[in-house]
């Protein structure tokens, strides 16, 4: 029988001091602020700490930041990366979100591999290895909605760990209950860098409409105007708010969900 995890209050209210915390040092090109990661580094103990957006389809990064940056101090990083996306669909843990969907599940290595296992696959061998790292701890998150959002992109929390001993169950319990404050952080942390655009009052009375599920007849009729005229503020709502449908422009436009629950669990109706 596996013993039950305990976290201890003190350690509760630290790690919600780390994603509550107001932080200046926000990166321009995407990510948290650095300060709030080497937080974490000294809550969950590992040698490497990154932050990373993912696209799995296009086999790129367009995002990373990480303690230490080894983008930076490796000459070898493009050979890395080229290794990393070879073997990226074979190994179980780092293709594990977007072969599942299961971005809720806080994964580590072992959860796959025996440490024989693990040492003998070309992930480890050609990327884990050279870097010196033995264990993983990866916490997934959706990449942020509306204006970039699209299949294969997930937004990725990784620990790393040399030799050693590997992540624990308190590890992984404290990253589950701060994984919404991450990912509430990350999202704020997008709005900061992409500010809503503005729309005009009108705009938003007929965005609010397509929020409540209205297809374009009945906002035509609601609001006493062709089923053409609706299909241009749409046109003109897309160019504004930079995205391509109903439901990332709603998404985007009402960042609090207060006004698109019926759009996304209902139909994205033309």
């Amino acid at each position: 029988m596996v013993a039950p995890v305990t976290v201890s209050e003190k350690d509760l209210r630290t790690l919600l001091g780390i994603v509550s915390d107001g932080r200046a040092d926000l990166p321009a090109e995407g990510g948290l602020p650095l300060s709030l990661l080497a937080d974490l580094m000294g809550q969950i103990r590992c040698d490497a700490v990154s932050f990373e957006g993912l696209d799995s389809n296009l086999r790129t990064e367009w995002f990373w930041q990480g303690i230490p940056d080894w983008d930076d101090d490796d000459a070898n990083a493009e050979a890395l990366d080229q290794a990393h996306w070879e073997h990226y669909w074979d190994c179980q843990p780092c293709s594990y979100a977007d072969r599942s969907g299961d971005l809720r599940r806080i994964t580590k290595i072992s959860d796959f591999y025996s440490a024989r296992q693990w040492h003998s696959i070309g992930m480890y061998c050609d990327f884990f290895r050279l870097l010196g790292l033995e264990h993983q701890l990866i916490l997934a998150l959706p990449e942020a909605p509306g204006r970039t959002a699209k299949p294969g992109r997930t937004v990725r929390l990784v620990f790393n760990r040399g030799p050693g001993p590997d992540f624990s169950e308190r590890d992984r319990a404290l990253l589950a209950l701060l994984r919404p404050h991450l990912h509430q952080a990350y999202l704020d942390a997008e709005r900061r860098r992409h500010p809503i655009p503005q729309l005009t009052p009108r705009q938003r009375e007929l965005l609010g409409l397509v929020a409540a599920g209205h297809t374009n007849g009945q906002i035509a009729r609601r609001l006493g105007v062709s089923e053409g005229t609706v299909r241009t503020h749409l046109q003109n709502i897309y160019a504004r708010l930079q995205v391509s449908s109903r439901t990332a422009a709603v998404i985007r436009a009402f960042p609090d969900g207060a006004a698109r629950t019926t759009l996304v669990f209902g139909a994205d109706t033309s």
